[in-house]
């Protein structure tokens, strides 16, 4: 994994004067109002907190620890109020649940809330007002321990406020989960959601079927192959790689929650979603198949739940009794997406349900599937929610969707007058590239910067007033398929997740891009503090390329995600620290170059360095002849791709690659006259996962006259198993020699270790 390292000192710098002198205020989310005054009110070990009852006292213990560790003294708890340097608790039972008014003055602190969950927001609001030292686990000297008096009245836009974890496709423990906690009660979001089940892996004990985290906790590990690339299991290998949770550790985590306001959502998917129950008990399947727990991606899904059989909703039902006696929250997740469902098209006992209660076809035996079991999970007090596939065949009575496909599931489910929780894969899926990709850890593809997640609004604008009356609120989804470890989730989630979080609790006019960027950094120094290895991928340095094959030139663009950003550059290789241009305009590069740029403060760059090797060579520009064509969905810049200067990226929908699905590629470079060449590159990517290959051979030949050839090279190359996205230049040398027709044969692999077809992407062939 790479990750893109930085210290403090760095967003220190980053910070604009002007910021610096409204530092005070750096509060994310933002406050809905907030009035500054004169003067500040100074903490010290004489300032004490007046709190009744032990849960009041419970939510100042948690600042005043803080205190102790980074000021080497702590505020006492008192129920006598002194004359002055106070902090008091007030009721106000007029209140929202969640609002609290916030009073600073140079004499006391007076935090007025209906109950707990206000109190808790008031003060991680006076959290974020103390210094960013405040975080630290060490004493620190000489630090002003004051915040500025200052009137806040606050409460959440929305109610649903949330993240979720996957905990199947990579299980992550109790201590992780509770670290996160923490985390999302500091941004102020309510929900956190616990995928627990999946085909990858059962994390949730349930004491009537042992075998779900004896059998379906484990799986046998490929975790050296990449994702989608993992063979399937025999039912027959034990597996080694997993983990699950006891019922102990998920009442323990769901009590620490409860300190923080936050709801813990169990998700127990079904009917799909399912292998790992499957491989534990294949009576719940429609023809009893044995599996094993799969060890990587499946697709389609179709090892699900009988719909058919009595035993499938008992096995259920008992385990949402489980559920029940562990998680209070009013609602549990049951999943209800991706169920291919061509076993139930076959199966006697689906066929006999489908007849017995008049279901025209199998999306109906699927609400039949739902209904029946959010009648049950009614019965115990609690609500369903499903993603928005639950929509499909009709919707269960009382059910609350879950829109991760778009807004569509969304819009249609707020016009039918359920509730709704906005989460389309767009905006709110932090398992997507936050970065260029060829600077990021491996992940899903596609592209969800911190900026695109700050400007989604979980309220459509095609609603009417009481569409948007359903929408609970949002939340963002981690999916763990290439999260191995908790540096890479943290990765994945900061700072995207301070941006939903603002997103989720401020009134939509008050939030701003560009005010939100210049509060940022004092967050990000408290993540530092606080060990959260998050990324700093918006303040990298990006390009985008053009080509004018015309003129032999390339014009290159250069941002970052932030307004007015000092980018500078130089080409040549020149120094950046002395001799940096400033970038205004796209760079226009005529020649081979090497092109480097950084964000500047203070007259010097800071952070990851952006480099580009441009290569102007032989074939730039000059016509191609191919045996086979390229895939249509993969043209490059057409008929010209291969040779327009413009190399490209990890993203291999970049726009940059032509692609071979199983074919040979054999192309044909007329360079109009004979010139003397030696070497012949072919760029290529390899990404096991999509089902892109280096190719086995590749043979280079020139000739004089097009029509006789002489091999000069050739590279094999067998397969390799390959866990990362990669991109490799191959390189055939020779001698020089004149000739005019170069051409490149490159062997696909044709099928992959799992028999699927595999395709080769090349994005230039360069020739000097």
């Amino acid at each position: 994994m790479k990750i893109i390292k930085t210290t403090i000192v760095f967003f220190l710098l980053l910070i604009t004067t002007s910021v610096v002198a409204q530092e005070e205020i750096a509060i994310i989310p933002k406050p809905a109002h907030t009035v500054v005054k004169e003067g500040k009110f100074q903490f010290s070990s004489n300032t004490k907190f007046i709190v009744k009852g032990d849960a009041q006292k419970d939510i100042a213990t948690a600042l005043i620890t803080k205190f102790g560790m980074a000021a080497g003294w702590k505020p006492q708890i008192t129920n006598k109020k002194p004359k002055n340097n106070y902090i008091e608790f007030k009721v106000d039972k007029n209140l929202n649940r969640e609002a609290y008014k916030l009073d600073v003055s140079s004499k006391s602190i007076v935090i007025i809330a209906k109950e707990s969950a206000g109190f808790i927001y008031a003060l991680e609001t006076v959290r974020q007002l103390l210094p960013t030292a405040i975080e630290s686990k060490k004493t620190i000297a000489n630090v002003n321990w004051s915040i500025p008096n200052v009137t806040i009245t606050d409460e959440p836009r929305f109610q649903w406020r949330g993240l979720m974890l996957d905990l199947s496709r990579h299980f992550f423990d109790k201590s992780y989960i509770k670290a996160t906690i923490d985390r999302l009660a500091m941004l102020k979001m309510n929900v956190l959601h616990l995928h627990l089940v999946d085909d990858q892996g059962w994390r949730m004990e349930i004491k009537k079927y042992p075998k779900l985290t004896e059998i379906g906790a484990w799986r046998v590990d490929q975790e050296n192959v990449i994702w989608n690339a993992r063979l399937t299991v025999n039912p027959d290998e034990k597996g080694t790689y997993g983990g699950f949770l006891t019922q102990e550790e998920l009442k323990e985590i769901v009590k620490y929650a409860a300190t923080k306001n936050i709801q813990i959502i169990p998700e127990i998917e079904m009917p799909a979603h399912v292998s790992s129950a499957i491989a534990a008990y294949p009576e719940l399947a429609c023809f009893n198949q044995r599996i094993g727990v799969p060890s990587g991606g499946v697709w389609p899904i179709t090892d699900i739940y009988c719909a058919g059989k009595e035993n499938t909703f008992a096995f259920l039902q008992d385990v949402i009794d489980e559920v029940v006696a562990i998680f209070p929250s009013k609602y549990i997740h049951i999943g209800g997406d991706e169920a291919t469902k061509t076993n139930w098209e076959t199966c006697p006992h689906c066929k006999k349900r489908m007849q017995e209660e008049g279901l025209k076809n199998v999306h109906e035996l699927q609400s039949y599937f739902v209904k029946r079991m959010e009648k049950y999970i009614n019965s115990k007090g609690k609500r369903v929610i499903g993603w928005d596939e639950i929509l499909e065949g009709g919707l269960a009575p009382d059910a609350t969707v879950m829109s991760w496909r778009g807004t569509e599931g969304g819009i249609e489910a707020s016009k039918q007058g359920h509730d709704v929780i906005m989460t389309p894969e767009s905006h709110c899926y932090f398992n997507i590239y936050q970065g260029p990709q060829n600077e990021e850890p491996l992940a899903f593809g596609g592209f969800i910067p911190l900026t695109k997640v700050y400007h989604f609004d979980p309220v459509v604008d095609q609603m009417t007033p009481e569409q948007a009356k359903h929408i609970l609120g949002a939340q963002a989804n981690l999916w763990a398929e290439y999260i191995e470890s908790t540096q890479e989730s943290e990765y994945m989630i900061f700072p995207r997740l301070g941006a939903m979080a603002e997103v989720l609790w401020s009134p939509k006019a008050a939030r701003n891009w560009n005010d939100f960027t210049t509060r940022l950094p004092s967050l990000l120094v408290r993540f530092d503090y606080l060990g959260i290895n998050y990324s700093k991928s918006a303040y990298l340095v990006s390009a985008a390329s053009k080509a004018n094959l015309g003129k032999k030139q390339i014009k290159v663009a250069l941002k970052n995600e932030f307004p007015n950003a000092d980018i500078r550059y130089v080409l040549d290789n020149k120094n950046l620290d002395n001799q940096a241009i400033k970038y205004t305009d796209s760079i226009a590069v005529t020649g081979t170059t090497i092109l480097k740029a950084s964000l500047f403060k203070e007259d010097k760059p800071v952070g990851k360095v952006f480099t580009d090797s441009i290569q102007f060579h032989k074939a730039v520009g000059n016509q191609l002849i191919f045996k086979t064509p390229y895939h249509q969905n993969y043209k490059a810049d057409g008929p010209l791709g291969l040779v327009n200067i413009i190399r490209g990226s990890k993203n291999f929908h970049d726009g940059q690659w032509q692609a071979w699905l199983v074919d040979d590629m054999e192309v044909v470079i007329d360079l109009d006259k004979s010139q003397s060449i030696h070497q012949v590159t072919l760029g290529a990517l390899e990404n096991q996962g999509s089902g892109i290959y280096f190719p086995t051979e590749i043979k280079a030949f020139i000739s004089t006259d097009g029509k006789t050839y002489k091999e000069v090279g050739k590279i094999i190359r067998p397969f390799a198993i390959n866990s990362n996205s990669e991109l490799k230049d191959f390189k055939i040398s020779f001698e020089n020699t004149n000739a005019r027709f170069v051409k490149v044969i490159a062997t696909n692999l044709k099928k992959s270790p799992k028999g699927e077809s595999s395709f080769m992407f090349f994005d230039e062939i360069l020739i000097d």
